[in-house]
């Protein structure tokens, strides 16, 4: 029961507030008036948004299973996790979370959402090398620097690495 609190209190406070709560407040602040968009986008944005939600389901249930933890900082997973997705590519967490706002951008013909889009994009791009991953490197020393040396942070790899430490 602790754990389910806890992914729900991950949820609820990370890809929630990206997802729903800044997106919210900026469509309301610019005056956003829904306007249907070309079929043919509107298909693109369920196709990327479903596409994000399965990622995020699979790489959340990896880090329950595998990694013994979460993707939020009060409980990280105990266990460095590279299968799944892990082995094409390093933050399939926050592709599955790009992926959402792009769906939502296209669903709801917002540019504004591009934008969040940008700028989450290119927070992560800070973040990511110089915290997160030093703080990877810490706390899982040189299987994290395998790992980041053989699957790239951002564009998947075509062929999944397998972390030869754990068989």
């Amino acid at each position: 029961m602790n754990m389910i609190f806890e992914w729900l209190r991950t949820v609820l406070v990370l890809p929630f507030s990206v997802l729903v709560i800044i997106p919210s407040i900026t469509l309301y602040f610019t005056g956003y008036q829904w306007r249907p968009n070309a079929p043919i986008l509107a298909a693109a944005g369920w196709i990327s948004l479903g596409a994000g939600l399965f990622l995020a389901a699979w790489t959340m249930r990896l880090f329950d299973r595998e990694g013994e933890g979460t993707a939020a900082p009060w409980a990280p997973p105990r266990k460095l996790v590279t299968a799944g997705p892990y082995g094409h590519v390093r933050n399939p967490m926050i592709s599955s979370v790009l992926l959402m706002l792009i769906g939502e951008a296209l669903l709801l013909n917002a540019n504004v959402i591009f934008l969040l889009f940008f700028l989450f994009f290119g927070g992560n791009m800070i973040y990511f090398p110089f915290f997160e991953e030093k703080d990877l490197e810490k706390r899982f020393g040189q299987e994290y620097l395998e790992y980041k040396r053989n699957v790239p942070r951002w564009i998947p790899r075509l062929t999944p690495w397998k972390n030869k430490a754990c068989g």
